[in-house]
């Protein structure tokens, strides 16, 4: 094993990977801290903790431990990963250690590649990597070029105890019907075959992620430019603007986007929590509220006023002005609603009407601020213009719709002065 310097979380279950894992930190003198998860799942779990305890405390090895009750229903795995992960990086920070090691060897890199290619997944990166970040956290695997029976037999010719998870036994996760099925009964030559195949693929996404890296500027893509790839480049440059390391997209999935991505000019593509939408020829990543509204009591307080979908300015006429009384008041500036209507100089005007005409991309409708003052009724639509009571040649302020896209500061999507067609005089 390699020889690291300073000083390391060990994450030490009790089982053999991990127990190899700390004798092989003691044998090469790397300085290490022991931490334990007990997730009391298991009968064997109170043992297993006093045994790890023990042997840190017989070796100077000073031991963390985190004792949880079982995660809620719903799936262990993946609760138990988080609340053990997010165990490590607390017990990095407040002890200063450089990251922590982990007991993943051979066996678990060729089950996670062959989960990945069963599930039909399009991956970061197929199998294991030596070294990833969990956020902030370096997680480290030293014992990738390590089977399962290496490390076990390293455990009982030194004599370390270690124990076995009885849960490994069952088919009941994808993980374990694998390995009991195919992993287990590889021989050396195709175990080498297999791993040879990871290495290929990962050689041939990592030159491909560098080439198709170079199109997002400022985390956004043009369309033009996206629809003129080959589909495989399209699929690991939707990765690498839409994928979430934690829960990767399914290539069927994928494969939908894209499908979207080339054939519509303007689309709101839900992503988990985030959305991929559209805007001045460019496709882009944007967190999107279901509705915001922000409550003013009176005039004084929309003095230079900054949100995320709108900023507030010096009154100045136009399509973005609006001329206040006292009985306006509260007046509350929210995102749009469908139905929402304006009483303009030439009748009433439904706003979303004024979307179509002027083409705003959908994913602007959804955070498009309007002004509605006490009564219920909405006074200004930026870039539209006021209604027609709340139009003077001298307005209180001025709400200035924000884009997303633009670089930098947000500027307004349309135009300060606007159509003065469409404004309330």
């Amino acid at each position: 094993m390699e020889k690291l310097t300073g000083k390391w979380l060990a994450a030490v279950s009790g089982g053999p990977d991990s127990m190899a894992l700390t004798a092989m930190c003691l044998q090469e003198g790397i300085d290490i801290e022991a931490a334990h998860v007990n997730y009391h799942h298991r009968k064997e779990a109170d043992e297993e903790e006093a045994y790890v305890r023990s042997f840190c405390m017989l070796h100077g090895i000073e031991c963390h431990v985190l004792s949880v009750k079982e995660p809620e229903k719903g799936n262990f795995e993946a609760a138990a990963r988080k609340i053990r992960y997010d165990f490590f990086a607390e017990t990095v920070r407040k002890r200063n250690c450089r990251g922590v090691l982990v007991a993943h060897q051979e066996d678990d890199l060729i089950e996670t590649y062959l989960m990945q290619e069963e599930k039909n997944l399009v991956p970061e990166y197929y199998g294991l990597k030596e070294s990833v970040m969990y956020g902030s956290l370096l997680v480290k695997r030293p014992l990738l070029s390590h089977t399962k029976k290496e490390l076990e037999e390293y455990c009982e010719r030194n004599g370390i105890r270690y124990f076995v998870d009885q849960t490994n036994f069952s088919d009941e996760y994808t993980r374990n019907r694998i390995r009991h099925e195919t992993v287990e009964k590889l021989n050396r030559f195709e175990r080498d075959m297999i791993l040879r195949e990871i290495r290929q693929k990962n050689a041939v996404m990592q030159e491909r992620r560098c080439r198709v890296g170079t199109m997002i500027r400022g985390d956004k893509v043009s369309l033009k430019q996206y629809r003129m790839l080959s589909e495989e480049d399209r699929f690991a440059l939707l990765r690498m603007t839409a994928d979430d390391p934690g829960n990767r997209i399914s290539l069927s999935f994928i494969r939908e986007i894209d499908d979207i991505i080339c054939k519509k000019d303007d689309f709101v593509i839900r992503v988990k929590n985030r959305n991929i939408v559209q805007d001045k020829g460019y496709f882009f990543m944007a967190d999107l509220p279901k509705e915001y509204c922000d409550v003013y009591e009176s005039v004084s307080e929309l003095t230079r006023q900054k949100r995320r979908y709108y900023r507030i300015e010096a009154g100045e006429p136009g399509v973005n002005a609006v001329t206040t009384e006292a009985s306006d008041y509260p007046l509350k500036i929210r995102s749009f609603r469908p139905g929402d209507v304006i009483r303009m100089r030439y009748g009433r005007k439904q706003v979303a009407r004024f979307f179509v005409d002027r083409h705003i991309p959908l994913y602007l409708r959804e955070t498009w601020p309007v002004v509605e003052n006490a009564q219920g009724n909405i006074i200004l639509v930026p870039g539209l213009g006021c209604d027609v009571a709340h139009f003077s040649i001298k307005p209180d302020f001025n709400v200035i719709q924000c884009s997303l896209s633009d670089e930098g500061e947000n500027e307004d999507y349309v135009g300060r002065k606007g159509h003065k067609e469409d404004s309330g005089q």
